[in-house]
């Protein structure tokens, strides 16, 4: 689950012209392209090791000590990758030529955390055989890469020192494929009840994920059929905005940000909900997620496209009260017991941190929503770590659109940190917004200019929390399937 180079100029296309193209592109983080054969290689004042498969380290003769651990994003199952230690080139270049170490692994596709966090743990212990011994080690990554920095630091505490998740998966993975569920549920329940073709767990039909665009584009064709899917989308509440080159639409612009959030769908959310979950389920042994006691009325209340949805409703002359009471006795969805215990471990969360995290994401991320930080920070709040973590958020669509300099800013943020053990002021908008001007051009998407955007920003409640905090006694064998 990372955003890459379509976040640099992102313009709605008809899905034909991608095809899974774009799906591809979500699913690949931003490399440097090295891929050597043997052992090290020297060049412009860099050392690179690789084996060209499984880990890539690049190491300046100017080393300050410092090595950043980086965790590359969701990979689309099946797809030919290579092992990343940075985000992008450009945030790479500068942080070598200032002395950085960097580092990372390649380690699957799919839902791979099973693999990613034993696999750079081990490229942490190849780095100090073969490499050097780090002063500071500090995790980062992005996305699902994100999900696993934090997972990182919660599994090997006393391996890092600093950690940097950027548009991570921080609900957790119970979490996220929850809110996912719930959203198909909604779509299935009202526009394809008893269509065997469309699966929502336990997924083999290998049309299931055209079988879901189909509807969608009948659906979206009609007013009543926005309606209803904006009510999906409002259960892992989709934000109305999807393009980072241009401004959000007006909160009561409600037939524009319902069309953004059907791109969403389309071109995003619904190959993670109707073809990817199968990859899942495969590794976790069975279907993971359950919709059991949702009473999606009160989903409604909570999301933030409440308005949205009663408005649309009423313009296409649909009774709100009526779906929801189809939703209320349409049956439920049971988890598999060991599949639930599967994605405990990769990952849910208990907010054990003893270092600083600071964490990034932006507003209008319809992949991997800005909700996902009100429940780290509600489970480091709960275990009473929270003088440990910040979060800081930039104003733009897109999932994981920072520009380098805003990347750049969190890091020398976080760095700041360690060098002071206080916070301070460093995480004000303001503050944030001038170091990253100090980059210069780095301040770029793709080829455009793009200035700073961070703000003060609260995200809205996670509409299905779950972390090891609170759930941690939950018995579900009476939910099992």
């Amino acid at each position: 689950m990372r955003n890459t180079t379509k976040h640099f100029g992102l313009r709605p296309k008809p899905f034909a012209q991608f095809g899974l193209s774009i799906v591809l592109v979500l699913a690949l983080t931003l490399m440097c392209n090295l891929f050597i054969e043997t052992g090290a290689v020297k060049a412009a004042g860099v050392t690179t090791y690789t084996n060209g498969s499984t880990y890539l380290i690049e190491k300046p003769d100017n080393w300050n000590g410092t090595l950043l651990l980086y965790s590359h994003g969701y990979k689309n199952p099946g797809s030919s990758n290579g092992p990343e230690d940075v985000g992008d080139p450009y945030t790479g270049a500068y942080l070598l030529q200032q002395g950085y170490a960097l580092a990372g692994s390649y380690y699957g596709t799919g839902w791979a955390l099973e693999q990613a966090f034993p696999s750079q743990i081990a490229v942490l212990d190849w780095f100090n055989q073969n490499v050097g011994h780090p002063t500071r080690t500090i995790a980062w990554g992005h996305s699902l890469g994100g999900m696993i920095t934090a997972g990182l630091v919660q599994k090997y505490p006393d391996r890092f020192d600093a950690a940097l998740p950027m548009c991570g998966v921080l609900g957790g993975g119970a979490g996220l494929w929850n809110t996912g569920l719930d959203a198909a549920f909604v779509f299935k329940t009202l526009f394809a009840p008893t269509n065997p073709d469309l699966q929502l767990v336990n997924i083999t039909n290998p049309n299931n994920l055209p079988t879901a665009w189909a509807l969608l584009e009948a659906a979206q064709a009609t007013p009543q059929g926005r309606a209803r899917l904006a009510l999906a989308a409002a259960m892992n509440d989709l934000p109305g905005w999807i393009d980072p080159a241009s401004p959000e639409p007006a909160a009561t612009d409600y037939a524009a940000r319902e069309y953004y959030q059907y791109l969403w769908d389309r071109e995003v959310d619904f190959p993670f909900a109707f073809a990817f979950r199968a990859e899942l389920e495969a590794r976790a042994g069975g279907n993971p997620s359950w919709n059991t006691g949702v009473d999606y009325e009160e989903q409604l209340a909570k999301s933030v496209n409440k308005d949205e949805v009663k408005a649309l409703y009423k313009v296409a002359g649909l009774s709100l009260e009526k779906d929801l009471n189809t939703l209320e006795k349409a049956p439920r969805i049971h988890p598999n017991p060991k599949a639930v215990k599967y994605l405990e471990k990769n990952i849910v969360f208990n907010g054990e941190i003893d270092i600083p995290v600071l964490t990034m994401h932006t507003t209008g991320d319809g992949l991997v929503q800005v909700q996902n930080e009100q429940s780290y920070a509600q489970a480091v709040r709960q275990a009473g770590n929270q003088h440990l973590l910040r979060q800081i958020y930039v104003q733009r669509a897109g999932h994981c659109s920072f520009t380098p300099a805003e990347t750049l800013a969190a890091f020398k943020t976080l760095e700041q940190r360690l060098n002071t053990g206080k916070w301070d002021d460093s995480t004000n908008p303001a503050a944030l917004n001038s170091l990253a001007t100090m980059f210069g051009p780095l301040n770029t998407l793709g080829s455009g200019f793009v200035p700073p955007a961070f703000i003060n920003y609260k995200p809205a409640q996670f509409l299905r929390p779950y972390t090891l905090v609170r759930d941690k006694d939950r018995d579900y064998s009476e939910k099992a399937a």
